[in-house]
């Protein structure tokens, strides 16, 4: 990659799929940065050309260029295969981001490997999606240390609408799949959900949209997500009144909501386990319904 403009960040970006395309129209749009881009399909180096980013011939090429590299592709072996593309062509001026979602122990293993050749490593997976990559909505979810994240941080705020830097190398990847955890976890209950309604005779498509309008108002699971522990709650307590709320209400429905499934003959593990499992994991006692059925 050529020399950019001075006072400007010289950003590489490897990997311009379905999310890594749009976050890398976003950096060839922003101020102050200079974009160099590398991927082996054609069409997407085409449009970010187009946009005003350099090509560069190779993974190498564009390492050997840039100030901040951030890294989009599919798995680890795809990561480590760029990394190792990267060191030994990079010198210590060099912060590697690695927006792909890897296995826990990934980011400390590149963090050890390119910090022999001076390079720094920061774990940052995105969430949002498309549509947030498309908008530049992004959270990214940081973990490394603060000399690369200040280094990266114009880069990442030209992405996203919120930088959460969580920790050490690592963290990142672990608050991304904590959050990834409620939200697949989410979408099996919202599987659920559909086969008690559709044997009920509803329309699901109305249940979906009743479930994103309410979750648009409520803000959904995030919204009983305030404390700083997962901890039993004291009586006295601010939360304590709170929860007993929640507990009361969703103990009710789901009882409810199990009956109705038995009647229908529909399987709801999750709702049944949900039932037990509520007011523990909120640091509740159970309602008194509960606590009656179980006494």
């Amino acid at each position: 990659m050529s020399a950019a403009v001075d006072g400007q960040v010289r950003v590489g970006f490897v990997g311009l799929g379905n999310i890594g395309r749009p976050m890398a129209l976003r950096l060839a749009a922003a101020d102050g940065l200079a974009l160099g881009v590398y991927d082996v399909a054609p069409g997407p180096l085409e449009e970010l050309a187009a946009a005003g980013a350099e090509v560069a011939s190779s993974v190498a090429d564009l390492a050997a260029g840039v100030d901040v590299l951030c890294v989009m592709v599919r798995d680890d072996d795809q990561v480590r295969d760029v990394m190792g593309q990267v060191l030994g062509v990079a010198g210590d001026r060099l912060t590697v981001v690695v927006h792909s979602t890897v296995a826990p122990d990934t980011p400390r293993q590149l963090e050890m490997s390119a910090s022999r050749h001076g390079v720094k490593v920061l774990d940052a997976p995105v969430s949002g999606g498309g549509m947030g990559a498309a908008e530049g909505t992004l959270a990214i979810l940081v973990g490394g240390s603060d000399e690369a994240f200040a280094a990266a941080r114009p880069v990442l705020d030209a992405m996203s609408t919120k930088v959460v830097h969580a920790g050490a190398i690592g963290a990142g990847t672990k608050l991304k799949l904590a959050r990834n955890l409620m939200h697949f976890v989410a979408f099996t209950a919202a599987t659920e959900a559909q086969r008690l309604a559709e044997a009920a005779g509803l329309d699901l498509r109305a249940l979906g949209d009743v479930v994103r309008h309410t979750d648009a108002i409520t803000g959904g699971p995030g919204a009983i997500m305030h404390r700083e522990t997962t901890a039993p709650i004291a009586p006295d307590d601010f939360w304590f009144g709170v929860f007993e709320h929640v507990v009361a209400l969703g103990e009710k429905d789901l009882t409810f909501a199990t009956a109705l499934a038995d009647e229908l003959g529909v399987d709801t593990p999750l709702a049944r386990l949900a039932l037990e499992r509520l007011a523990p994991g909120l640091g509740m006692p159970h309602s008194a319904l509960v606590s009656e059925e179980n006494a």
